[in-house]
């Protein structure tokens, strides 16, 4: 009895077409180029944004004064703010401030100084607290030559880890034996295999300790200074607390100085 042989598996199949692209240098080089010029566009879209958008947020800037704790509740509405001014007595200090503003770096408006203005209060004597990016610009950039729109080569290279020199600004506290960073001082992990600290510790030793590892700086500048307004209203979507954190309002035995919950407001047109 003669019958068809059976084919092995797999006999039929075809050869992937996409495997084993090839790439030539010159077209390699093509791409790159190409690449570069993207980068090119796009940073020059967001340098000239940050710069019509300055006179917009001076606009905001005079509102939110007379409004009252608008950057309080702005930033304990963030949940990387709230876990780090997790403390009452963090968020009773923070309840002075009354203005937050960020001023960019002209040669590099990446890097920045954040500046926090506080009213007077019992626990230091700093009416303005501040935590600087300082761009520290590599060597090739001394020779660069900006285009038409002043970018150069080196900013197409900017490296936030290389570029970035974060400061340290010390707190004139009118108690120092109770200072707020010594009662909750950021603890450094012993056996870990990298730089973050075991404890955050109070929310200002952001400004006392030049390293920034939890990214404060850039969540504050890039997110929250952006999007204050929201921030204020609660209207921040992917950016709640957990269920089980918001309903803990039983647990507010230390918070009776200090309300920092969303306001109550009329219903707002959305902008």
């Amino acid at each position: 009895m003669s019958g068809k042989k059976r084919a092995s598996p797999g006999a039929d199949v075809e050869k992937n077409p996409l495997a084993n692209v090839e790439l030539n240098n010159e077209d390699a080089q093509k791409l790159q180029n190409i690449q570069k010029d993207i980068q090119r566009v796009e940073l020059v879209i967001e340098l000239q944004a940050m710069a019509k958008l300055n006179p917009v947020y001076e606009k905001r800037r005079a509102v939110a004064k007379s409004i009252e704790k608008f950057w309080p509740l702005a930033l304990m509405n963030n949940t990387m703010i709230s876990f780090h001014a997790q403390h009452t007595i963090d968020q009773v200090a923070l309840s002075y401030l009354e203005d937050l503003w960020i001023v960019r770096d002209p040669k590099e408006p990446r890097c920045y100084a954040i500046e926090f203005y506080f009213k007077t209060n019992p626990y230091f004597t700093d009416s303005v607290l501040k935590k600087e990016y300082k761009y520290v610009p590599p060597p090739a950039a001394s020779d660069d030559i900006p285009d038409a729109d002043g970018i150069t080569d080196s900013m197409l290279e900017f490296s936030w880890a290389r570029d970035v020199q974060p400061s340290a600004t010390p707190i004139h506290w009118k108690d120092p034996e109770n200072a707020l960073t010594k009662l909750h001082p950021r603890v450094a992990e012993v056996d870990g295999d990298d730089d973050m600290p075991a404890e955050a510790g109070s929310f200002f030793n952001f400004f006392e300790i030049a390293d920034d590892p939890f990214e404060i700086g850039t969540q504050i500048a890039n997110e929250i200074f952006s999007e204050a307004t929201d921030y204020f209203m609660g209207n921040v979507t992917g950016d709640e607390l957990d269920s089980e954190e918001e309903d803990s309002e039983d647990d507010d035995d230390d918070a009776e100085e200090i309300d920092l919950e969303k306001p109550r407001a009329k219903k707002q047109k959305k902008e």
